[in-house]
């Protein structure tokens, strides 16, 4: 018995069709994460609160699902999936081996597959406040907030940003500063001086991607491919075209920085 930590809102299409495979694994594996049942409640909840924090939307639900015991899984702790050293075994040894370690917090469980209707066993409610956040045992240590680490719209994330400013990644300039900057930049500009404006302007939502959108002609493949990691975030309008021109780059490095940002979007 495995256990699925979803939104509420989609208890219903759960009951009737299942778990889709939406969530990508080691090797881009579509699936569904999971953990096992465990004897501890707080345990097996662990991850509510760090689902919470990445802005899964009202409150959480828990679908216990029954696997077969030969269902191939992928497991490992969630530092692992950088480096790709989860292990594939069946679903019965990922149970008996989380449960045998001292500590499994952070571990998790990775179906390769979608969770038939047939598999979904009960929904219940979940305790909203279970589990840790950012990491285990990083209650007490001072937080990051570097760009890779904080989330957008988190409560209390400006604040907290305004009270610890990252070095590298503190409060982005203005946007008038950052385009001053290109332009004294010159023509085609300094590839040192255009990525730092970009890696700036990757930190927004919205930007001035008309003044901007002149890199694209950029000599330097660099240049190129800073922008589309800076813009392709970004609900301005005009940056699906913009990525449409720079998908067929002759730089491999863009072309597969496009396909990147088009499926995070």
């Amino acid at each position: 018995m495995f256990v699925h930590l979803t939104s509420a809102a989609n208890a219903q299409r759960v009951r009737r069709s299942g778990i889709r495979a939406t969530s990508h694994g080691q090797g881009g594996v579509r699936g569904v994460y999971c953990f096992p049942v465990l004897p501890s409640y707080t345990l097996t909840h662990q991850w509510l609160r760090e689902l919470a924090r990445f802005g899964v939307r009202g409150r959480l639900v828990a679908v216990h699902v029954r696997l077969p015991d030969d269902q191939h899984v992928l497991l490992g702790h969630y530092a692992d999936r950088t480096r790709d050293a989860q292990s594939t075994v069946p679903a019965a040894e990922a149970v008996r081996r989380i449960s045998a370690l001292d500590d499994p917090r952070g571990w998790e469980v990775f179906v390769p597959r979608a969770i038939g209707s047939r598999e979904v066993h009960r929904i219940r409610t979940a305790p909203q406040v279970a589990g840790w956040r950012y990491k285990p045992d990083a209650h007490g240590t001072r937080p990051c907030t570097c760009y890779g680490c904080r989330v957008r719209g988190e409560y209390g994330a400006r604040r907290l940003r305004e009270r610890l400013p990252h070095p590298l990644d503190g409060p982005p300039p203005p946007p008038a500063v950052l385009l001053g900057r290109i332009a004294e930049a010159g023509d085609p500009g300094d590839p040192a001086v255009l990525l730092d404006a970009l890696r700036w302007f990757g930190m927004r939502r919205r930007g001035p991607l008309p003044q901007l959108a002149h890199l694209a002609g950029h000599p330097d493949a660099s240049v190129r491919e800073g922008l589309v990691w800076a813009v392709g975030g970004w609900s301005t309008p005009g940056v699906a075209d913009l990525l449409d021109g720079l998908a067929g780059d002759p730089d491999p490095d863009v072309r597969e920085a496009v396909e990147a940002v088009r499926e995070t979007s």
